[in-house]
């Protein structure tokens, strides 16, 4: 693991009403406080201005990634790891396509990289792979399968470990276990079995840990869990999968991306989680220092899953960093917990909220997708439109400019 301060990691991608297909589940880099100003693709750009209608978005560290209804992925933002997958690492303020021919069913934007599933089932990362995230032991600048043959329907990049599931419902994990994040053992550069003999849905990598969801709709969780993100009801960390307390049925269970920081030595994953159940009330877990958990309060711990308020139903949610946000079954999409950077979509910057409040603009929202501290958020509409909002110092709204937006603007390059 690098050694770093205030690194942040959370990730999550949502999908336009087109594909059917319901995906759940996302600033500042401490190792390049001054990076340079994004460089935009102007061939790209005029290319794209009436060509390219995205249908899956995805939020990472400082960078977003989304994909084409033929299976093209654009990303942009930053991409000092190569994490944008262009052949460079040249920050972008707007889309740029993804080198090669391979196409994709799926896509991940983790903290500094991205992975991405093809239609026959094979996985493939790039960006920075320095814990072995991406199936290899350093930058990958443009789409690489991933080691070791083996067969994913869905996949998730994490901050520095990457899951997915196989089409047999077996979760597997690969990259950095120092809390034990893979569930299966030490670091591994390809992908291990996740231990347990679980039959997973979904396995969502998070910050320091990693939470699933079976096929029978048990919540499990394993890794750092200092702040109860695990939702066992301990602070123990766990090599294993966990059950979440509580009973609760879920249909998503999605890992967030804390603040991985080194104190003194030790390693702090102040890291939250959220689920949505089977009958679409959304709960979150972990650290609340922000109002996270949406529970009224910002300042209290929890170990167990904690009701969010408003008396909201849910279709879809996110876990970010310090922040959440889900969209109704009404299409309305609400944020809460840290707010400083505009990543609420409220139109302000206030501090945070501690229950859910109304992305502004009066948008329908197919889903919501969470980038990590710094901090920006994107949605795709119901008529399959990208807007993002938030911190936008690498250009990761995508909307030609390096400027913060408190409230949705529209990616560009969208026809």
């Amino acid at each position: 693991m690098r050694s770093v301060t205030h690194r942040s990691f959370g990730f999550a991608s949502v999908v336009a009403p087109a594909l059917l297909v319901a995906l759940a589940g996302c600033g500042e880099d401490a190792e390049s406080p001054t990076a340079p100003a994004p460089a935009p693709a102007p061939a790209l750009e005029a290319a794209t201005a009436a060509l390219v209608s995205f249908t899956t978005v995805s939020a990472g560290g400082s960078h977003t990634c989304a994909l084409t209804g033929d299976g093209r992925v654009y990303c942009w933002g930053y991409n000092q790891f190569g994490q944008l997958g262009d052949g460079t690492r040249t920050n972008r303020s707007s889309p740029q396509v993804v080198a090669g021919t391979v196409r994709f069913v799926q896509v991940s934007a983790g903290a500094y990289h991205t992975c991405a599933v093809t239609a026959d089932n094979r996985a493939y990362c790039w960006g920075s792979g320095d814990d072995g995230q991406t199936g290899f032991g350093g930058d990958l600048l443009t789409p690489t399968a991933v080691p070791g043959g083996r067969r994913f329907v869905r996949i998730r990049a994490g901050s520095h470990h990457t899951c997915g599931v196989n089409p047999y419902e077996v979760g597997f994990c690969w990259g950095e276990s120092a809390f034990g994040e893979l569930g299966g053992g030490d670091n591994y550069i390809q992908p291990v079995r996740v231990a347990g003999g679980l039959n997973f849905r979904s396995v969502i990598a998070g910050g320091a840990f990693t939470c699933g969801v079976t096929t029978s709709n048990k919540g499990y969780c394993w890794g750092y869990n200092y702040y109860g993100a695990l939702g066992d009801g301990t602070r123990i960390n766990r090599s294993k999968p966990v059950a979440v307390a509580g009973g609760l049925s879920f249909r998503s269970v999605i890992a967030g991306g804390g603040l991985i920081e080194e104190v003194y030595g030790e390693v702090v994953d102040e890291a939250h989680t959220c689920g949505l159940t089977t009958d679409n009330l959304a709960y979150c877990w972990g650290y609340d220092g922000y109002g996270e958990l949406g529970n009224g309060s910002s300042s209290t711990t929890q170990v167990k899953p904690s009701r969010v308020l408003g008396g909201l139903h849910f279709g879809q949610l996110i876990a970010g960093f310090y922040h959440s946000c889900g969209v109704t079954t009404t299409k309305v999409a609400y944020c809460w917990g840290l707010g400083y950077n505009g990543q609420l979509g409220n139109g302000t910057t206030s501090y945070s909220r501690n229950v859910p409040t109304k992305v502004a603009g009066g948008l329908l929202f197919a889903g919501v997708s969470a980038g990590p501290a710094g901090s920006h958020t994107c949605g795709i509409t119901t008529g399959n439109k990208i807007y993002c909002w938030g911190d936008n110092g690498f250009g990761q709204l995508g909307d030609g400019t390096t400027t913060r937006r408190l409230s949705p603007v529209k990616v560009a390059g969208q026809s």
